[in-house]
């Protein structure tokens, strides 16, 4: 089942949590850097990936309250294994991987196994479980399942080695190799372009990683071996699509699993007004930049005078689709607006999507989940996308040596984003990119062959009701702009309920989807960071699992915002 294994040592200053980095090497604006650009070693690639991985998902901004009051960057010494291992059918391995501090207690064994949030790669979910597990002792696995930054040049045939060096084709370990046309251009990665619609196999891919850590340990300590599930405690934890990857696992069968905490999950469930990433997601990207004008007082994104003209080119396209009504701007978007909220959007999830509308997050998320669930490979994309390096003008060029080297450590694993950008179809001015947007839409909607192809891989994602008796708690901040609960962890609840789980439920209010961005003065004056409810979760059913309290209670927190410059205390979390 694995493969590529490899073992590694990290003390002194180069530790397990943050690579020696620290709070303060987290919180350089600069990337580590690497002494030769074009060629960095695998530990610079390794500390550089944490630097990124950590700033993609938490807050450490001054003020934010990391590391004060919830949270811990304090150094953990350990080994480090990795392996590649696969599903059985799939095309492409995922990566997985175990932490092991040395002040792992093996006489109280406790694996903390997790999947990656988005699409990133193996340490995505560093501020997550390792945050919580290492500082405590425990063991973490982890799974980038089936996504992340493993990009293969088609035009240099590189790819990504075992310990995130780049290598030729013929290199013998390399983590993604496209089944590709000859003479293809650009870039490929594993979440648009495996033929494996990963995320149909979010739960095995957790479960094979903590099949990894037993493993792992056992080699590790031999004089504690065996490890097994009947022997080790294992909690899993995740966040957005790893919150999703979680839920997953805890619907397969047999006693492997003590305890999940989802945070912000990505999952799909039919009924309960449940609703798939890929139809809400191009929902928005045609709706929400025309429903926000509606909105007064949206937090800022970033190029706010130039996005706020684009919406309204928006709105007038949408008019002549005849999807809005309404003889000018401002009547458009009420429309859009309206229809948002009849469709099930929150105003507090509209609000907080404006970041999501400012990056063009909806089509990057719908172009590569498209790809994904269709099972198409390159250059076969149903709405003619595609993806490489670019120049200013966004038209295709060869990536740099340099820029090829920092793909695995510098990623989210979806583009744009690391030098690799977006290639969309044919445009029709003045609002360029509403024809892909329109594609991508049908397929979700329409009855074609590739939109019943499509169709097909989004009913392959569906979630079942949790093992019985497995203690499940979710956690969701009620301005989430992203993944809305009102489509995932609320009708994910209510179908478990009504199967009998016994499903715990927390809702974060003025919380929304990326704690990463509460480093933005306008979002940390707005919104509370979700992770120390994750952490807080974790706690509790640690707590419960030693017969020391009570599984949490259902809670709608009452959450208050810090305002503009106000560092952030415990009465504003208003933690249970």
């Amino acid at each position: 089942m694995f493969t590529a294994q490899r073992s590694s040592e990290h003390r002194g200053q180069d530790d397990l949590l943050t690579g020696g980095l620290g709070l303060d090497g987290l919180r350089a604006m600069a990337p580590p850097a690497f002494a030769d650009p074009a060629q960095p070693t695998a530990a610079e690639l390794r500390r550089r990936a944490l630097w990124s991985n950590w700033r993609g998902i938490a807050d450490l901004a001054p003020g934010g309250g990391y590391g004060e009051l919830f949270g811990s960057l304090a150094a953990v010494p350990g080994r480090e294994f990795h392996a590649y291992a696969k599903v059985p059918g799939a095309a492409s391995p995922h990566r997985v991987m175990l932490q092991l501090p040395d002040a792992f207690d093996a006489s109280k064994r406790c694996v903390v196994v997790t999947a990656s949030s988005g699409s990133r790669g193996i340490y995505g979910s560093i501020a997550v479980a390792g945050a919580w597990g290492l500082p405590k002792g425990c063991a973490v696995a982890y799974t980038d399942k089936g996504a992340g930054t493993d990009y293969f040049d088609l035009e240099a045939q590189s790819g990504v080695r075992a310990d995130g060096t780049r290598g030729a084709l013929d290199a013998g370990d390399l983590a993604f190799i496209p089944d590709a046309p000859v003479n293809a251009s650009g870039v490929a990665f594993k979440h648009a372009h495996s033929k494996d619609n990963p995320e149909a196999d979010w739960g095995r891919h957790v479960k094979q990683a903590a099949e990894f850590a037993l493993q792992a340990l056992g080699e590790a300590l031999p004089d504690a071996a065996p490890f097994t599930f009947a022997n080790t405690r294992v909690i899993a934890v995740g966040i957005s699509n790893g919150g999703g990857a979680v839920l997953r696992a805890a619907e397969l069968d047999g006693d492997w699993l003590d305890a999940v905490v989802a945070g912000e999950p990505n999952v799909f469930v039919d009924g309960h007004g449940g609703r798939s990433l890929y139809d809400y997601t191009t929902e928005a990207a045609l709706l929400m930049p025309c429903a926000q004008l509606h909105l007064q007082d949206l937090p800022q994104p970033p190029l706010r005078a130039q996005v706020e003209a684009l919406w309204t080119l928006r709105c007038g396209s949408l008019q002549a689709a005849g999807l809005v009504e309404g003889g000018d701007p401002a009547a458009q978007a009420k429309s859009a607006f309206d229809r948002m909220l009849a469709n099930g959007w929150s105003e507090g999830a509209i609000r907080a999507g404006v970041l999501s509308t400012g990056f063009d997050l909806w089509r990057a998320v719908a172009v590569t989940y498209a790809s994904a669930y269709g099972r198409y490979g390159v250059d076969e994309h149903p709405c003619e996308f595609a993806f490489s390096a670019q120049n200013a003008d966004f038209q295709a060029r060869a990536a740099t040596p340099a820029e090829q080297a920092a793909w695995w450590s510098d990623a989210s694993g979806i583009p744009p984003g690391a030098g690799v950008g977006m290639l969309g179809t044919p445009v029709a001015l003045p609002d360029a990119t509403l024809p892909g947007l329109q594609c991508l839409r049908a397929l979700n909607d329409g009855d074609g062959e590739d939109a019943k192809r499509v169709q097909a891989g989004i009913a392959a994602t569906r979630a079942a009701p949790p093992r019985a008796g497995l203690p499940v708690v979710v956690v969701h901040g009620t301005d989430d702009g992203l993944v809305p609960m009102a489509f995932s962890s609320a009708p994910y609840v209510a179908a478990a309920r009504a199967a009998g789980r016994d499903v715990r439920y927390w809702q974060v209010r003025n919380a929304q989807h990326f704690d990463g961005f509460l480093g933005l003065p306008d979002y940390a004056a707005r919104y509370v960071p979700l992770l120390p409810y994750v952490y807080e979760a974790l706690d509790r059913v640690s707590a419960h699992l030693d017969g020391a309290g009570a599984l949490p209670a259902d809670a709608v927190i009452a959450t208050t915002p810090r305002g503009p410059g106000a560092a952030l205390t415990r009465a504003h979390l208003a933690i249970p």
